[in-house]
């Protein structure tokens, strides 16, 4: 059972909230990151990525970057930049995107459930990625990076967050990207308890997005824990605040996933007609000249290459290949559309096995539209593709089954901010400033 307890939180003060929240921090490379905080210097990207503020010829992951960002996060504090609630609440986070609502509850979620699959992966992480959390949230004594959370849909905590919307907001405003940002402190010792007992009686919990900051948050957790394992806190069976990582909750049909697209750089030493030749063994393709291609269904895909779009159709005799060869299990995983261009031509044809860490492969987030890959394919890259998007649903089935999707399956947006939220980890006083 999900346990989902409330904290307190260190917040911008409210009309530096706007000024204060960042889009996550790994949606940025190095030099958009410092044009951001040169732009707005009191963005909480100052902290997520320290790195803006040394010169490139220092590692992002140098440990002088994570000594910085704990620096700047105390300053911000000293100043009352950021301020501290003096009681434990929720927080409810509303995101509206040309118009459609998004409601979820802030909360801190325990390192257990994660550990006892309450709170369900579809993803797997990179040890690199998760060793920079790890280092971020370890030296600077809190989590800056909500996780985003996912469960199906509950009528009761609907009701509760629909009533206390109708109060008085703690956040309002739009940012840059036209989102507008809505946030209300729940307080009311009464509501807690109602909130707290409803995810209680939750058996599934989903990551949506937030794969590598939760599993950082947790082996944070599991480290000090382990310090601890001797201690009076320990003897007492007290928790420590780094036994919980901080994420938002919202509901599953108020979520909307985007589709990943793939651009690759070569074609594998094939020519453009040996290429074609090798993709129709399994798809149909149609000739759509300059006219871009949004696949419209599940097993269709775009592909752009040479100033041309097609439209690719899985076939059905393959199809029913893997109807018959695979279980009903199997079945989920090898059907999703990112599994079939992964298996049917980016591994096959193309030779990329491990999207993960093949440099010949990169990903584009579909909110940045097609535009977006034909800019990449004139630039760096020679073929583009675009792709149905996963559905809600097909997570929570991977998830409840224990397996995972290929690497950048979901895009999710809108985009949580960060630095609105902060829950500190800090039991006892600890690592000491560097310069």
């Amino acid at each position: 059972m999900a346990d989902i307890r409330p904290f307190s939180s260190i917040r911008p003060k409210e009309h530096l909230a706007e000024r204060v929240a960042a889009l996550p921090y790994d949606v940025y490379s190095r030099e958009e990151a410092r044009k951001e905080v040169i732009r707005e210097p009191i963005s909480f990207l100052k902290i997520d990525r320290a790195d803006t503020q040394f010169h490139d010829s220092i590692s992002m992951y140098d440990e002088r970057v994570y000594y910085k960002a704990k620096d700047i996060l105390n300053q911000m504090i000293e100043e009352g930049i950021f301020i501290e609630d003096s009681t434990e609440c929720y927080y409810i986070y509303e995101l509206i995107m040309e118009g459609r609502h998004q409601t979820g509850i802030v909360g801190c979620v325990s390192i257990d459930d994660y550990l006892n699959h309450t709170i369900k992966k579809h993803e797997d992480t990179r040890e690199d990625k998760e060793i920079d959390r790890i280092n971020h949230i370890d030296v600077c004594n809190a989590q800056t990076g909500p996780i985003f959370l996912a469960y199906r849909n509950n009528n009761k905590l609907t009701k509760i967050t629909s009533d206390i919307k109708k109060q008085d907001c703690l956040y309002s405003f739009e940012s840059t990207d036209h989102i507008h940002h809505n946030a209300w402190r729940v307080s009311n010792p009464d509501v807690i308890k109602e909130i707290k007992g409803i995810f209680s009686e939750m058996k599934q919990i989903y990551i949506a997005d937030g794969h590598h900051r939760a599993a950082s948050a947790v082996k944070v957790g599991l480290k000090r824990r382990k310090e601890e394992e001797n201690s009076k806190l320990e003897s007492q069976s007290i928790k420590l605040e780094s036994d919980y990582f901080l994420s938002v909750l919202f509901p599953d049909n108020e979520l909307m996933i985007y589709p990943y697209y793939r651009v690759v750089k070569d074609l594998n030493g094939l020519s453009k007609d040996d290429f074609l030749q090798e993709v129709k063994k399994s798809f149909d393709i149609l000739d759509c000249g300059d006219k871009e291609y949004q696949p419209d269904s599940k097993l269709s895909y775009g592909m752009y290459i040479d100033d041309h779009w097609y439209r690719l159709s899985f076939k059905k005799e393959q199809l029913d290949s893997i109807e018959n060869e695979y279980n009903k299990e199997e079945k989920i995983i090898k059907t999703l559309n990112v599994s079939i261009l992964q298996n049917f031509i980016l591994s096959p044809i193309l030779g990329i096995t491990d999207p993960r860490i093949d440099k010949r492969i990169d990903f584009v987030g579909g909110i940045r539209g097609t535009k977006e890959l034909e800019k990449r394919v004139k630039e760096d890259m020679v073929v583009a593709f675009t792709l149905y998007p996963t559905s809600i649903e097909e997570l929570f089935m991977v998830a409840d089954l224990g397996k995972r999707m290929p690497p950048k399956s979901t895009w999710f947006e809108p985009k949580l901010r960060s630095g609105l939220f902060l829950h500190s980890i800090n039991s006892k006083e600890t690592n000491q400033s560097k310069e």
